[in-house]
């Protein structure tokens, strides 16, 4: 019997290519994306290379939204056994100073990065305890490490990008607070860092191709047993909170 994935913001970018690994290694996934017509065009772009996909639209900020999803996979297919969070934004103005950004960014940030993964999470929990070894991977990134951004020279000191950034620095700590609630269950709950990727995100000259940048969120959605519980990973590495 096939696994059963979902992944949020799986239109483009990492989330699309974390489906496609995934789904070559047999999972069924369920390509999850803002609009019907954003999943059905990912999902059928995964079909046409024989890929067991199905599209959901899934908008991680509308509550309407992740119920009907829940509605929807409970009916297809009663479980779940991988939630990837994946669907982030970034919205700071480079032009401005750390102190400047309006709350209006910090806001609309955090609805996405922060309160959106939470209520997915919460939403589709009970269906991921029906799994036999579910698993949620939180997609991250090493700029919510308060370690690193407090080192001078550290790779990402000079990366002030500061609502992105502590919402996922939040996101971490959502993290680590479910996989304690999780500890004595078969469900894993971890933080990954994709890497800095090719993404509209990340930009053309990022050094990770997206296929590298899907890699870390697929180790942590297909750990075994005796794998990690309430990590922060790149890659396999652990990287500091």
């Amino acid at each position: 019997m096939s696994k059963i994935a979902l992944i949020t913001g799986a239109a483009k970018g990492i989330g699309f290519e974390t489906a496609r690994q995934l789904a070559q290694t047999g999972v069924h996934v369920i390509v999850a994306a803002r609009s019907q017509a954003k999943a059905d065009e990912a999902a059928a772009a995964l079909k046409a290379e024989g890929l067991t996909v199905e599209a959901l639209a899934l908008e991680v900020t509308d509550a309407a939204s992740i119920a009907a999803a829940v509605t929807s996979v409970t009916a297809r297919h009663g479980r779940l056994d991988i939630l990837i969070n994946n669907a982030g934004v970034m919205q700071d103005d480079g032009s401005k100073k750390v102190s400047e950004q309006s709350l209006a960014v910090w806001h609309s940030t955090f609805d996405t990065n922060v309160f959106g993964v939470i209520a997915v999470t919460q939403a589709f929990l009970p269906l991921l305890h029906k799994s036999a070894a579910g698993r949620i991977v939180n997609l991250s990134s090493i700029l919510g490490s308060n370690t690193l951004h407090s080192i001078p020279g550290s790779p990402i000191y000079d990366f002030k990008i500061p609502a992105y950034n502590v919402s996922k620095t939040a996101l971490n700590g959502w993290t680590v607070q479910l996989a304690y609630e999780l500890r004595d269950t078969t469900i894993k709950v971890n933080a990954a860092h994709p890497g800095h990727v090719q993404t509209d995100m990340g930009g053309a000259s990022a050094p990770m191709a997206i296929p590298d940048g899907a890699k870390t969120s697929v180790q942590l959605a297909l750990l075994p047993a005796d794998g990690p519980n309430g990590g922060y990973f790149h890659m396999g590495e652990t990287l500091p909170w």
